[in-house]
């Protein structure tokens, strides 16, 4: 799969799985919801209940801003089968600046249940890679 067939995959998912590691690289996995903009993957705080406002897999962009996203398909027809990873650099926008308002709008255009509550991540993709059991 190439890196454009990569990309329009990833941005039609619906959800994604965010990789993250702290400093000491202790991994963490969250499903997110997320908008694609360009080369740049946008995930937000919103106000689905949560234990805490201070989430890790923000803690963890700011120690370590190498993260993956990886969406996926399955079905019992494993020809069907496929994956992709975005892998980037995090950061982490504060909800008042220019950028994360763009991206705001665009999660709640794709998703219109979505309540920011919060910070915006935003990961520059370097790489998008993926694999199909068609193309294998």
């Amino acid at each position: 799969m190439n890196q454009a067939e990569a990309r329009e995959r990833f941005a039609a998912a619906r959800v994604a799985r965010l990789a993250t590691a702290d400093g000491e690289g202790r991994p963490h996995l969250v499903p997110v919801v997320f908008a694609v903009h360009g080369e740049t993957v946008y995930s937000a705080v919103d106000a689905k209940p949560k234990r805490t406002t201070r989430l890790r897999r923000l803690a963890n962009v700011a120690e370590n801003p190498a993260v993956s996203l990886l969406v996926d398909h399955y079905e019992d027809d494993w020809e069907a089968l496929w994956w992709v990873r975005a892998d980037g650099r995090g950061r982490v926008l504060d909800g008042d600046e220019a950028e994360a308002s763009r991206a705001i709008e665009q999660l709640r255009r794709r998703y219109p249940q979505q309540r920011v509550t919060g910070a915006v991540l935003a990961v520059d993709v370097l790489r998008w890679t993926g694999w199909s059991a068609a193309a294998a």
